[in-house]
């Protein structure tokens, strides 16, 4: 009894350091999938007039904005950014996040 609780604990605790090791950002694949965002945004993310920057954002807030498009809780004028992030699965956000979060800001 006391070794199948022991297993039971032991696969908890794995699975929740396996968790945790995938709710990181990975930036080089953020950047890979950054290539659609420089359509509005530019290269380097800084946006322009019409566009806003994406740099200087804590991930969990870049997550966060990509959710609410993605959900429609936030809106912009053409629903670019619905388009946009319509096939962006959580971890998707979350290297694109990752990605944002390393350019520095000037």
């Amino acid at each position: 009894m006391l070794t199948k609780k022991l297993m039971f604990a032991t696969v908890f605790v794995l699975m929740l350091a396996a968790g945790s090791v995938q709710a990181g950002g990975d930036a080089a694949h953020g950047k890979e999938l950054a290539t659609d965002c420089a359509d509005c945004h530019g290269a380097d993310g800084k946006g322009d007039d019409e566009t806003p920057t994406l740099l200087g954002h804590e991930e969990a807030y870049f997550v966060e904005q990509l959710k609410a498009f993605k959900s429609g809780a936030r809106k912009d004028e053409d629903d670019t950014m619905l388009m946009y992030t319509e096939d962006l699965s959580e971890q998707d956000m979350a290297d694109l996040a990752a990605y944002y979060a390393s350019l520095p800001v000037e």
